[in-house]
């Protein structure tokens, strides 16, 4: 093999995007996975597994094996990670890519080792982890090498990852575990609170998709949806408004404007007069949100700008970050042998 494929993962909670290295991002599906629970086997993966969510017969279950940025389920994780790896590299079976997988900022040891054994299984030859914020900065085209600070809000599925980034490391940074599906849940909360009306995960997520607000709009957008009267216990279409998605959604959405604030609250004054120049760059499906730019800058006084592509941004990063592994083994390398001279 002349040309050593490198591949780069972003293994997010709701979404798995794989890059490879001279192609782009080759794979971009939902991370569920359908198993038939009598035999074990796999019954479907990504996009085709998603819309058995919530639909299926009992010895079929939909799996999301990742909660809150972190592998939950083990086993299943390999067995997604295995099938998306072959399904991008034609299953050649002598052939082991190199593999760069993206984790939380916040994340264990424990967890760090879950990640590497679930790649290595899944037919890496060796793998790298890189923490999500430093990678969605390079994905949105930050240069993190300058001396000079820069603040990145990553908003995926399961975390929200914030961090000031200067000379290519994080200097202060947190995660926390409220993002979009938080935020699906806080839908469905309220949805039966207020409306007496249960409706799924899948509903939840297209009435944040399409009418999710968290700044006032200029003009309100309604939308119908499908779910069950708790009441009478028959299926009901009611309407929405984003008004009302604004008040669902408040609760989880300042938890991030606090978080965000915090991260600032720790910032060393020069960085901090680095961001108020630069702004802070939102990257991340849950940065999609209407208004979340708005609402940051109102409470930041700082200048949000929302990356382009915002999804991709954590993969192409994990992309981008390949091509200089050579730098990142040599630095590895010589702490080594600095440690081992100690």
């Amino acid at each position: 093999m002349g040309f050593g494929q490198d591949i780069g993962i972003d293994l997010g909670t709701a979404t798995v995007l794989v890059y490879i290295k001279g192609k782009g991002i080759v794979l971009r599906e939902p991370s569920v996975v359908a198993i038939d629970k009598n035999t074990n086997k796999l019954l479907a993966v990504g996009e085709e597994a998603r819309r058995m969510l919530g639909r299926t017969p009992g010895n079929i279950v939909a799996i999301r094996p990742l909660r809150e940025g972190v592998i939950s389920d083990y086993d299943i994780t390999e067995r997604m990670l295995k099938y998306f790896i072959n399904k991008v590299t034609g299953n050649r079976k002598f052939f082991k890519p190199r593999i760069m997988v993206c984790v939380p900022s916040g994340v264990t040891e424990v967890e760090k080792r879950a990640v590497i054994d679930a790649s290595m299984q899944a037919g890496a030859r060796k793998t790298y982890l890189i923490e999500e914020p430093i990678a969605a900065a390079i994905g949105a085209g930050i240069d993190i090498a300058k001396a000079c600070g820069s603040m990145v809000v990553d908003m995926g599925g399961g975390t929200t990852d914030i961090a000031v980034i200067s000379l290519g490391g994080t200097v202060v940074s947190t995660s926390i575990k409220i993002a979009g599906d938080k935020f699906d849940e806080a839908i469905v909360r309220y949805m039966r609170k207020k409306h007496n009306i249960m409706i799924g995960e899948r509903t939840a997520e297209e009435l944040k998709i399409n009418i999710g607000t968290v700044y006032p709009r200029v003009q309100e957008v309604t939308m119908d949806i499908r779910g069950r009267n708790l009441i009478s216990g028959l299926p009901k279409t009611i309407t929405i408004s984003s008004t009302e998605m604004m008040e669902a959604l408040e609760e989880p959405i300042s938890s991030v404007v606090e978080a965000v604030h915090s991260v600032l609250e720790r910032t060393p004054p020069e960085l901090a007069a680095d961001i108020s120049d630069r702004g802070i760059v939102m990257t991340g499906g849950g940065s999609l949100i209407y208004g979340l730019d708005k609402l940051l800058q109102d409470k930041t006084g700082i200048n949000v700008l929302i990356a382009d592509d915002s999804i991709s941004c954590v993969a192409l990063g994990t992309g981008k970050a390949l091509d200089n592994i050579e730098a990142i083994e040599a630095s590895a390398l010589t702490e080594k042998r600095a440690n081992y001279k100690r």
